[in-house]
C-alpha cells in the first residue's frame, strides 16, 4: 500500500546540512567534496523515487488499488521535488557563472 509521507524540504535541507557539519568539522577538502557529493547523489536519488512512487500510484489507480488523493499527493511531491533539484541547478550554475566573472 502507499504511504503517506509529508514532503518538507526544509527538513530534509536542516537534516542533510547538519549531518555534513558532523562529518567535515576536522576534513580534508578532498572529503568534504566526497561528502558533498554524496550528500547530492543521495538528493537525486531522493527524487528519483519520489517520481517512481508517483508513477506506480498512478498504476495502482488504475487497477482500482488506490485513490485519487494518493496519486494527487504522489504526484505533487514528484514535481515540488523535480521543481526544487531544477532550482538547485540554477543557483549552481548562477555562483559558477559569478565565480567565473571575478576578478583575481
Amino acid at each position: 500500500m502507499i504511504q503517506n509521507h509529508m514532503f518538507n524540504p526544509v527538513q530534509m535541507a536542516n537534516r542533510a546540512v547538519s549531518n555534513l557539519q558532523d562529518k567535515t568539522a576536522e576534513a580534508t577538502p578532498q572529503e568534504t567534496m566526497q561528502n558533498f557529493g554524496n550528500y547530492l547523489q543521495d538528493a537525486l536519488q531522493g527524487v528519483s523515487n519520489m517520481e517512481k512512487t508517483a508513477d506506480e500510484t498512478g498504476k495502482q489507480f488504475m487497477l482500482g488499488q488506490a485513490s485519487v488523493d494518493q496519486v494527487m499527493i504522489t504526484g505533487e511531491q514528484a514535481l515540488l521535488g523535480l521543481q526544487m533539484t531544477s532550482q538547485v541547478r540554477n543557483k549552481v550554475i548562477e555562483a559558477y557563472q559569478e565565480i567565473m566573472r571575478t576578478q583575481l
